[in-house]
């Protein structure tokens, strides 16, 4: 059984990619690092200045979370 010969791609960008505007290796520190990066919505970063706030909120939003599951547990528990 011969295998078949795989697509020869071309190595062109395709006309719609537009890299104007990119930094070439703007996060591999962070991505080196482990760090997720993530993507705000223009909306949610008018909020969020910067991860330090976008951090904050969302360990506060854990916080509460973490209480809420627990409480629905006791009252599950004793119900």
């Amino acid at each position: 059984m011969s295998r078949k010969p795989s697509p020869k791609y071309d190595d062109e960008m395709r006309p719609e990619y537009d890299f104007t505007g990119g930094v070439r290796g703007k996060f591999f520190n962070e991505y080196q690092k482990g760090t997720n990066v993530v993507l705000l919505e223009p909306d949610v970063a008018e909020v969020f200045p910067d991860s330090t706030s976008v951090n904050e909120a969302l360990r506060a939003l854990a916080r509460i979370v973490k209480k809420q599951t627990k409480r629905s547990q006791r009252k599950s528990r004793t119900a």
